[in-house]
């Protein structure tokens, strides 16, 4: 290759890999070439079995939505898609209801009657050029029925291209069970990311012990009420009858951990922790 021809071609790199970083600036919402706030969706399951920290994580997602960055995200939620891991349920459908209005679905209830709603609501977003991003806080075993669901409905659909499913813990995986796991894996653009518990490993540390927050002190009266009820759920079921004790939790700390997709998803990775979210999302305000 000559020099000239060397040149032109790394230029034509440099220029394509610019184009693909200027796609979304300045506040737009997306991981870069990746969400796209106009026509994706995005899909928060919360397995809320038997771990009280989805609450916290419900709270955490809508104060991320609320921000004005992503105020654009078109999401659903479903609470209940948990796997095959035992102990009790956490109820949860006063804070989901008052977090996300009708923008909401309950597997625990009825998964079959789930799947068929929010497969409607998936094959809308297809239909109109969009992709699924599936934010997996809790296991994959509902994501699994719902591909097939869609499978059904389009086969022609690349749901290798146009399904996306982020995870962040080995101990979902360990409790999906293994045929729904190697399904998404196959079948989707299934993303296993570092752990939300811990900080500086690549995801936000969203599980702090020693952060105590007053939900009084959110100048957002919607938000104050969403981290009010989180909070008082995740005390009240937290540990007892046979769930898990999350020690966080219980030494009046908080634990979002689970929100660590949500941000990777929408290009907020680099949140450190528990301190610059309430900074940057909160506090600020």
């Amino acid at each position: 290759m000559t020099n000239l021809n060397y040149r032109v071609l790394l230029i034509l790199i440099l220029s394509f890999s610019f184009a693909c970083k200027s796609n979304f600036q300045d506040g737009e919402v997306s991981k870069i070439g990746f969400f796209n706030p106009e026509k994706d969706l995005l899909l928060a399951n919360f397995d809320c079995k038997t771990d009280v920290d989805d609450l916290h994580s419900v709270a955490a997602f809508v104060t991320l939505c609320s921000d004005s960055s992503f105020d654009k995200v078109n999401y659903h939620a479903v609470a209940g898609t948990y796997g095959i891991q035992e102990g009790l349920y956490v109820p949860a459908n006063e804070l989901f209801q008052l977090a996300f209005g009708d923008d909401w679905t309950d597997a625990h209830e009825n998964v079959e009657s789930a799947v068929q709603k929010v497969k409607n609501i998936a094959n809308k977003i297809f239909s109109d050029g969009g992709d699924l991003w599936i934010a997996e806080a809790g296991q994959s075993d509902f994501s699994a029925q719902l591909v097939t669901a869609i499978k059904n409905d389009s086969p022609n659909l690349n749901i290798k291209r146009r399904v996306h499913i982020v995870q962040h813990s080995d101990w979902n995986e360990k409790s999906t069970s293994p045929e729904s796991l190697n399904y998404v894996k196959e079948q989707t653009d299934y993303v296993k990311i570092p752990d939300g518990n811990a900080i500086g490993n690549g995801s936000p540390g969203f599980r702090s012990p020693e952060y105590t927050l007053r939900a009084s002190s959110i100048k957002n009266q919607r938000l104050s009420d969403i981290w009010t009820l989180a909070i008082d759920l995740g005390n009240q079921y937290n540990g007892k009858e046979g769930r898990y004790n999350n020690e966080a939790v219980s030494s009046g700390g908080l634990d979002f951990s689970d929100l660590s997709e949500t941000c990777w998803i929408l290009g907020a990775e680099s949140i450190k922790d528990v301190d610059q979210f309430f900074n940057d999302f909160v506090n600020k305000r």
